[in-house]
């Protein structure tokens, strides 16, 4: 596997020696000071260019990077909008380990991205046009205070969005289920990064999906999260999105005390009394509830 220096040797001599290609920077983890250093870490490399036309042309101008495993060119992708004029790359998985992330970009395309961005660094400029920032940062990613709407808000999602998990576990529509249990998981992340933020004054990043929340928060608590995770399975999963309800309602309550948000229990125990009243339902159970039901809860 080539080495870190050997990799910068290349990307920086590959810039120097092409006219077209005017400057580069260097961005994501490897610019980071917080992020552990491993083997896995992407070269996440950006080339400013006059122009993207000639290097989408001939695309043989990437065979001096190294013996490539495959690749993705992600602008083509029809699934996602994009503006080739001014930015296309190339994502590289390389026969030695090393990936590389390379774009080629407008000087004014970029200059815009980076006004706001607090975390590259210069690796080459012949022109002086990119502006040097001294000290990286990964302040864009920290954890954000929620205001009152975003709390309620969540709150109210989770809660409202388990009536779906319900449906799908009754009917054992187990593919449903998982999609839908991942999605309301995403509101429970939520309270967990505001309370990793909450108590690190909002001057820390959990990393992307929350992969360094086990860094920020007891074992007891990182072991309850990780139960809310099922395997493909009714029953088991019957047993999560209640681990899940139980660790929600605990922050709900903690967080809103927190923040000086309210926190509607009542919701919480009527979402709950459904998920409840739905798991004892027959399978050939023709109403939800009977006629003289009144709550959830009954």
């Amino acid at each position: 596997m080539r080495s870190e220096k050997e990799m910068f040797d290349l990307i920086i001599r590959t810039a120097e020696e092409d006219e077209r290609i005017r400057a580069a920077y260097l961005g994501g983890s490897r610019v980071n000071p917080n992020v552990p250093r491993d083997i896995f870490q992407d070269y996440d490399v950006v080339y400013i260019v006059e122009e993207t036309g000639s290097f989408r042309k001939d695309r043989s101008w990437i065979d001096r990077f190294g013996e490539r495993l495959y690749m993705q060119y992600p602008e083509d992708s029809p699934f996602f909008p994009s503006d080739p004029e001014n930015c296309y790359g190339w994502l590289i998985q390389f026969a030695d380990g090393n990936r590389l992330d390379l774009h080629v970009c407008t000087l004014k395309s970029e200059l815009k991205n980076l006004e706001t961005d607090h975390m590259y660094r210069v690796l080459m400029d012949k022109d002086g046009c990119l502006p040097v920032l001294e000290h990286p940062s990964d302040c864009d990613f920290w954890v954000r205070r929620p205001d009152r709407e975003q709390f309620l808000s969540c709150c109210n999602e989770f809660w409202w969005c388990l009536n779906n998990v319900a449906k799908g576990l009754w009917r054992e529509e187990i593919l449903y289920v998982m999609e839908m249990l991942n999605y309301v998981r995403e509101e429970l992340l939520r309270l967990l990064e505001w309370k990793v933020g909450a108590e690190n004054g909002f001057a820390v990043s959990v990393g992307k999906a929350g992969k360094y929340l086990d860094k920020w928060i007891p074992q007891s608590l990182w072991k309850r999260y990780l139960a809310t995770f099922p395997l493909a399975d009714t029953e088991r999963a019957w047993i999560a999105v209640f681990n899940m309800c139980d660790l929600f309602d605990e922050l709900g309550k903690e967080l809103g005390t927190v923040f000086g948000y309210p926190y509607n229990s009542t919701e919480a125990e009527n979402s709950r009394g459904y998920l409840e009243h739905v798991r004892r339902l027959p399978k050939d159970a023709r109403e939800v509830y009977p006629a003289s039901a009144h709550c959830p809860s009954d």
